[in-house]
């Protein structure tokens, strides 16, 4: 159960922050495992337009999170490979607690719900078969 005080209220914290940094948490999951994706195959595999993921990057190196690098021994100049850094790395697993954080409170939530549709259900079944 999660506690009163780890609970996730949600007009606390706009959908529009939440959205950036789940986008933020999962672009540098990515990238921690495949630092040599392109921009593109990188855009595709999160369902993103290249422009909002260039700007992802861009954020997230801004905030020193990742470091951006180029092959140096490449031909292809324009190729970079991304790594998180030591404070990405912390950020991520930061983000990541949160992360669950919130999906736990949406699952109690959801059971709760569930619950109380099958309590109902089982009182108008009862209801029904005493006519």
């Amino acid at each position: 159960m999660v506690k009163k005080s780890q609970q996730i209220n949600p007009s606390s914290n706009s959908l529009k922050k939440q959205r950036q940094q789940d986008a933020h948490y999962q672009v540098m999951q990515i990238l921690q495992n495949n630092p040599q994706l392109t921009q593109r195959e990188l855009s595709q595999q999160l369902g993103l337009s290249l422009g909002k993921l260039n700007y992802c990057l861009k954020a997230l190196a801004d905030k020193g999170w990742i470091k951006i690098g180029n092959f140096s021994q490449s031909k292809a100049k324009s190729r970079y490979f991304y790594y998180l850094t030591p404070q990405g790395i912390f950020e991520k697993t930061r983000m990541t607690k949160d992360f669950l954080r919130r999906k736990i409170y949406e699952y109690e939530a959801l059971r709760s719900e569930i619950d109380l549709i099958k309590l109902e259900l089982s009182r108008s079944k009862n209801e029904n078969s005493s006519l």
